[in-house]
């Protein structure tokens, strides 16, 4: 029962990193808005903390991945996927659905993120494109990385540890759908204020 319950080295080393991560995009976030709304800022908090995770977390593990594997590999990061592999095996070794959606995550979200920075700081008029092209990306990313494991009865997953079954997979994992959710109902709330702004200018002059 206590190595159930036992937080090793290794975890609490990547849960130190995933700290410092989320640290530095609320510092981000924040200063970038400065002088914005409440939801704008959090927004820009959580778009700053999912661009890091992108490029200095996700990105390394695709290179690992296409020139190697992360069980073979050294390195912060490395470690830090290992310490990931024990709740889900097929970030350890090459897997093709794992590898591809990471491609994609990376190249594709990693610059919608970018773009979606400056649209809020700039106030674009697609700020809310880009916002809801992003949201939606997040959510089939997750949707593609766990779909085919439970289609399969999940294998791979191994959550018969706590910190396994509900930080590693549910907790981390679970941001990633709540919080794309959550701004696509902030666009669609926004959007359709800007539809009856229109319509009520419109009537106006009717």
């Amino acid at each position: 029962m206590g190595d159930r319950w036992e937080l090793g080295a290794a975890a609490g080393g990547s849960l130190l990193l995933c700290t410092a991560l989320l640290v530095v995009g609320c510092a981000l976030g924040l200063r970038l808005g400065r002088g914005r709304g409440a939801a704008d800022r959090w927004a820009l908090v959580w778009l700053c903390y999912d661009a890091l995770v992108h490029f200095v977390l996700e990105g390394p593990f695709v290179y690992l991945s296409l020139v190697g594997n992360i069980a073979n590999s050294d390195g912060l990061i490395a470690s830090l996927w290992k310490e990931y592999g024990k709740a889900d095996a097929r970030w350890l070794y090459f897997d093709p659905t794992i590898v591809s959606v990471e491609i994609l995550t990376v190249a594709l979200d990693g610059s919608l993120v970018l773009f979606l920075v400056y649209a809020i700081v700039k106030e674009k008029h697609y700020r809310h494109f880009l916002q809801i092209t992003l949201c939606v990306c997040e959510l089939y990313g997750c949707w593609m990385t766990f779909l085919p494991e439970w289609l399969t009865g999940s294998p791979n997953l191994n959550t018969s540890n706590w910190l396994y079954c509900w930080v590693y997979l549910s907790f981390f994992n679970g941001v990633w759908v709540l919080i794309p959710g959550l701004l696509l109902w902030q666009s669609w709330v926004e959007l359709n204020k800007m539809h009856q702004k229109e319509t009520s200018s419109v009537k106006k002059f009717q």
